[in-house]
């Protein structure tokens, strides 16, 4: 009699993993962001003021990363990995970024003039450098990785950066507006929007590319790394450095770019393109039941 012991069965950390876990993020995170900005104004206390920023600046990012870890089923990563990568691979990223854009770049970052186009192609070419090198820096001693392993581990450093530095910005237009809370509010907003269409998704791309290259023992820079590295880079330099002229309105006000639009959907579509082929390899890879 065949015992259940001879089938085969997904590790351990992925069993009955529901898939509506960033769903619960979301909701809860919304709530507490409206819920702390209301008291804040209602009592004037300025103490609430980080806890609204921060909120704001996260929750996006970690749902984003929440969403692509419960809709896949065999990767290797575990959520304490996930989110070792979302806040150290962030952290480095933003830390290195800042280091070499203000070496390199000194005169195309003035924030009263914002960015041309060479200058965004520039700073486009760094950003996705320094995330990239942060994602190697994490993987240095992963064994069997796959596809899906890169794309999380991407799209945790992407998210991670993308939180970090959003939560400057909301810092520096809280001080440029002369200690305006609304105007720091608003461009967290704004920004929480467009998270999930930024960083995560370049890095995520990129790594996948990286991790599809890679040998069982090192990675390796291959002709599709460069090519993809190149390709987000290019996605990124656009979003930063080309001017905007139309502008759609959604609701609460809000006005999207035309070209933000754009470049949103060729991003999400690339990304959806190599996620269903990473799930596909997962599903390859897949060892035969012992029967």
């Amino acid at each position: 009699m065949a015992t259940s012991q001879n089938y085969w069965t997904p590790p351990p950390q992925n069993v009955q993993r529901g898939r509506r876990g960033w769903l619960h993020v979301l909701l809860t995170g919304i709530v507490l962001f409206i819920v702390t900005t209301i008291v804040m104004f209602l009592t004037g206390n300025p103490n609430l003021y980080p806890t609204v920023i921060l909120v704001g600046n996260f929750l996006v990012p970690v749902v984003f990363v929440a969403f692509l870890y419960d809709h896949q089923h065999l990767s290797s990563l575990t959520p304490e990995t996930i989110a070792k990568s979302f806040c150290l691979g962030g952290i480095l990223g933003v830390l290195g970024a800042s280091v070499l854009e203000s070496l390199l770049l000194p005169t195309l970052l003035d924030p009263n003039q914002g960015l041309s186009l060479t200058g965004g192609l520039a700073v486009g070419l760094i950003e996705e450098g320094c995330k990239i090198i942060a994602v190697l820096f994490l993987a240095r001693h992963m064994r069997q990785t796959t596809q899906m392993d890169g794309l999380l581990l991407g799209a945790a450093v992407g998210m991670g950066f993308a939180a970090f530095e959003s939560t400057g910005y909301a810092f520096t237009a809280f001080l440029t507006s002369q200690g305006h809370v609304g105007a720091s509010i608003a461009e967290t907003v704004i920004r929480g929007l467009l998270a999930p269409f930024g960083h995560g998704v370049w890095t995520a791309i990129l790594a996948w590319a990286l991790f599809r290259a890679r040998t069982p023992t090192h990675f390796r820079v291959t002709g599709l790394v460069i090519v993809t590295y190149l390709f987000v880079s290019l996605l990124h330099g656009l979003w930063d450095g080309l001017r905007r002229t139309i502008y759609l309105v959604v609701p609460l006000g809000i006005h999207i770019s035309l070209v933000t639009l754009t470049l949103s959907v060729i991003g999400i579509v690339v990304l959806a393109l190599l996620y269903r082929r990473a799930r596909r390899q997962e599903i390859y890879q897949l060892p035969p039941p012992n029967i």
